[in-house]
This record gives C-alpha cells, sequence and structure tokens, in this order.
C-alpha cells in the first residue's frame, strides 16, 4: 500500500525540485553529493517539506539539511528553534542550525522580518556552500501575496506572487505553490509529525493574518471556493506577462540614453507607459533606492517628469535617491 495521497503529492513536488536542482547545479570535481537545505518554521507547511525533502534526497544522492530562523519576536522563541533543530536532526538531517536574527523596523514588522530572514538564509547557503533552500510557500501563500499586491495599487510584477525559483543563481525554490496548505497539514498529521501554530498568523494586528482569517473567507463566500486556485493562476499569467515586459525593457534602456549614459526625455515618452516605467524603476534601483521601499507611485511621480513635465523640482525617492529633468534628461542619482 503506498502512502497516502497528501504525503505523495508533497514528495512528488520535492522530487521534481530536486531534479531541477541537480539539472541546473554543476558539482566541483572534490563534491560527491549537493546539499540542499530546507527553511523551516515548525509549521505545517514546512515540516511538510522538511519530511519529504528527508524522505526524497537520499535515493537522488542529494544531502539535506535544515535551517530555522529566530526572528526573537515573541516569548520562549529560542526554545521553539531548539524543538525544531530536535525534529529536524529526527529527520536525519546534517547539518541543522538555529539562526537568531535581529528585525528592524524597516517597511513595517512584516518586512523587517522577511528581510531578516532571507539575510540569515542567504548567508547560511553560502556558510555550507548549499545549492538551494527550499521554501513551504503554498497556493493559498500565493493567493495571499497577489491580493496583498492588488490592496497596494501595485503593477504587474507585484501581483505575479511569489516565483517558483528566486534569488539569486535560483537559490530559493518552492514545491508547494500548486498545493494547498490543507495538503501539508494532512501530510503532517497522517506522518504524525507534530507542528507548531505561530500566534502571529492568527493576530489580526498583522495585514496578512487579517487576510487569511478574514479576506479570503469573505472571497470564498462571495465568489465561490476556487478564488484561491484563480487567484494563483493569475499570478502565473501575471509573472508571464511581467518578465516579457522587463526583456522589452532591458532591451529598449540602451536605445533612450545619451552617450554619455543620461536617459533621453523625449525618447522615453515615445516608449509605451508599461516599457518606459520599468527603465525608470530599473534606474532608481541602480542609484540606491532600495527595491522594497520603492512603490508604483514612486515610479508614477518620475514618470510625471517625462509626461507632464511643467517645471516641476525634485522627486524624492527612498534611499535617498532623487529624480529630476535637466536639460531635456532625466537624472536619477543620490542625494
Amino acid at each position: 500500500m503506498g502512502p497516502h495521497p497528501a504525503v505523495a503529492a508533497i514528495r512528488l513536488a520535492v522530487r521534481r525540485v530536486l531534479h531541477d536542482i541537480l539539472t541546473d547545479h554543476t558539482r566541483p570535481p572534490d563534491e560527491s553529493s549537493p546539499l540542499v537545505l530546507v527553511a523551516c518554521s515548525g509549521g505545517a507547511d514546512s515540516m511538510a517539506l522538511a519530511s519529504a525533502l528527508a524522505f526524497e534526497a537520499p535515493k537522488l544522492g542529494v544531502r539535506a539539511g535544515g535551517i530555522t530562523v529566530d526572528h526573537g519576536l515573541q516569548s520562549g522563541s529560542d526554545l521553539r528553534a531548539d524543538d525544531v533543530v530536535g525534529r529536524l536532526v529526527e529527520l536525519g538531517m546534517a547539518p541543522v542550525e538555529s539562526l537568531a536574527v535581529t528585525v528592524g523596523r524597516d517597511g513595517g514588522p512584516e518586512a523587517a522580518a522577511r528581510d531578516a530572514r532571507y539575510a540569515a538564509l542567504d548567508a547560511a547557503a553560502e556558510r555550507h556552500g548549499a545549492a538551494a533552500i527550499l521554501l513551504g510557500h503554498t497556493r493559498d501563500d500565493q493567493a495571499e501575496t497577489v491580493l496583498l499586491g492588488l490592496a497596494r495599487g501595485s503593477g504587474i510584477r507585484s501581483l505575479s506572487g511569489m516565483a517558483e525559483v528566486s534569488g539569486a543563481g535560483g537559490r530559493y525554490r518552492r514545491p508547494f505553490l500548486h498545493l494547498d496548505r490543507q495538503t501539508a497539514r494532512k501530510a503532517c498529521m497522517v506522518q504524525s509529525l507534530s507542528v507548531w501554530d505561530d500566534p502571529h498568523n492568527a493576530d489580526p494586528a498583522y495585514t496578512r493574518s487579517r487576510l487569511r482569517h478574514e479576506g479570503l473567507p469573505a472571497l470564498e463566500k462571495a465568489l465561490g471556493k476556487g478564488v484561491v486556485g484563480a487567484l494563483a493562476r493569475t499570478a502565473q499569467l501575471s509573472r508571464d506577462d511581467a518578465d516579457a515586459l522587463d526583456a522589452w525593457a532591458r532591451q529598449a534602456e540602451a536605445s533612450v540614453r545619451d552617450t554619455a549614459g543620461l536617459l533621453e526625455c523625449a525618447k522615453l515618452y515615445a516608449l509605451p507607459p508599461a516599457v518606459r516605467r520599468r527603465i525608470l524603476r530599473r534606474a532608481a534601483i541602480e542609484a540606491g533606492a532600495p527595491a522594497g521601499s520603492l512603490f508604483a507611485r514612486h515610479i508614477e511621480e518620475v514618470d510625471r517628469l517625462i509626461t507632464g513635465w511643467r517645471g516641476q523640482g525634485v522627486i524624492n525617492l527612498p534611499g535617498k535617491v532623487v529624480a529630476q529633468r535637466q536639460g531635456g534628461r532625466l537624472v536619477i542619482r543620490q542625494s
């Protein structure tokens, strides 16, 4: 008798990603098997992912390790992290470690915690020479991300949600984006894997928590049970469109710069708005504006220097970056 359908589904998802990693990963001569880490909070999604990785990795000649991040935002978080480490060790993973981070305040508590977490994971991947880090984001998480982008009035890139492969060199892999959260929880239950339910996930002080427990259920009540799947499909369609527009913008950028490398306003004006704004965003980020703090409203203000020029002054952007129009050129620089 085979495994429970939920267990089979998560193992298949992980097996496919491991095959992709092995295809992408060039092994140094002295490395017999690549290392794949799982980022594990102890919740149902990441515990299901850890168990599947521990089961599938040895069959493919892959070493499986685990990382848990202690954000220090709750009393006893260090003990919770130690418990997760113990569970990953029981699954046969090595190396396994807990990383304590300091969460700042930039961008709000959720964004600051995310930034600290990814910085710690990046450092761990470099330190251990990991080929990839697996993340347990599910289709439900994807739907929430799309709705959050929609609520912010963000562009199509934000609506494309999370990518299956992201990070430097494709470091981060998300095997579960096509699986729902209930499948992961069921897989833990039938395997008798204990899970930790983060109280922050039910705290209405957090935007994503309100969306998860109030917003999405209200949408499903009004529109039917297919909302989560439809939003996930929207993410993929939006990603395809955004990728095409990004490629167009990269190709067009050289044609709108003068011999000194400055952006020419008349040539920018001739481009479709979606392409022009991508060029402006890239220029702002290259000048030092943090990508996570650069919103659509910022780019719209800069775009008005091109499309609605009436002698406006300097536009202030995040990261102490300024944009101004000078002699038919758009100058974006550090202030």
